[in-house]
């Protein structure tokens, strides 16, 4: 192949209780990127559509990505990388996670797939880093692999695939606001009490177990943020209002998407995901402010090929 057109999904971190290690793919939304092969080596961007991302080759991720894996698999190819940019860069649904790994697949593809998906992670984050400020797989794990993932280890990439039950969707709305990743970041504790860690680990177990037995009270049970956001709330408008709102509306449970300001909700069925969106969305209504609303199944596929 010459030339690849891939989509590049938009995907939810953390899931309440998984905080830099939780992560599930969407399927309507993402990037889709043109890849190019050429006989000139180097990687550039061309064109850029929908938002404005830097073409400097140390400041956008798809590029650093993309260095990183021919730093490994030297080729006098280069590749030229055009991008319809629908996932909002700050929107806490994965923008930057989109274009690195999507970068990565595409050229992988095209030189003839030397790498396993699970090999891409580790240049995919060196991208990834570029946009957060830390080298974290939690979005590009379901973005690659497709699904839920949970990361064990971002030094080692010990990458799990974890199974989705059958009638689960999610519902996203995202207030159209900014909220950078690494300003996000930066005002977590470094150290955290040892009670609220306890929680934070029961819910993680039992979030894993309810995704293998497809219990849907316990994954309810289980979507509970004792460390990350009682401090990221404060930044998103109406943040509570909105949660309680989707759990009354039906959700199984709901919390901030990545580092926001994006609010995800997971509910048992395409129906009540609809429902818990129009309860989600009568906040920002009242407040003037304009978003995004998303009803999506689990992406069990990942980036896919177009």
């Amino acid at each position: 192949m010459e030339k690849i057109k891939i989509f590049a999904p938009a995907s939810v971190a953390n899931v309440s209780c998984g905080f830099d290690v939780l992560g599930f793919c969407l399927d309507p939304i993402g990037d889709i990127m043109h890849i190019t092969k050429i006989n000139k080596p180097g990687v550039v961007i061309r064109n850029i559509t929908g938002e404005e991302l830097p073409k400097d080759p140390l400041k956008n991720v798809a590029i650093v990505a993309a260095n990183s894996l021919l730093e490994s698999y030297p080729t006098n190819k280069g590749f030229i990388i055009d991008i319809e940019k629908k996932i909002k860069p700050g929107s806490g649904i994965g923008s930057s996670a989109a274009s690195a790994a999507g970068s990565v697949f595409a050229i992988n593809q095209l030189l003839g797939k030397p790498f396993t998906e699970k090999e891409l992670l580790k240049f995919a984050m060196d991208g990834e880093a570029v946009a957060s400020g830390a080298a974290h797989a939690d979005n590009l794990a379901p973005v690659l692999l497709g699904g839920f993932t949970l990361v064990r280890s971002n030094s080692s990439l010990d990458v799990i695939k974890l199974p989705t039950p059958p009638d689960l969707f999610a519902t996203i709305i995202h207030p159209k606001i900014e909220l950078k990743t690494i300003h996000s970041r930066a005002i977590l504790k470094k150290e955290i009490p040892l009670e609220k860690a306890v929680k934070q680990w029961g819910n993680l177990g039992a979030f894993v177990s309810a995704l293998h037995t497809n219990d849907y009270k316990l994954l309810s049970r289980s979507m509970k943020d004792e460390v990350i956001e009682p401090f990221r709330a404060m930044l998103i408008p109406k943040f509570n209002d909105v949660r309680n709102a989707a759990i009354e509306a039906g959700a199984l449970g709901s919390g901030i998407s990545g580092s926001g300001p994006s609010i995800y909700a997971l509910s048992k069925g395409e129906n009540k995901a609809i429902k818990v969106g129009n309860a989600m969305k009568s906040f920002y209504e009242t407040i003037k402010l304009d978003f995004d609303i998303h009803i999506s199944c689990i992406n069990k596929e990942g980036i896919k090929v177009l």
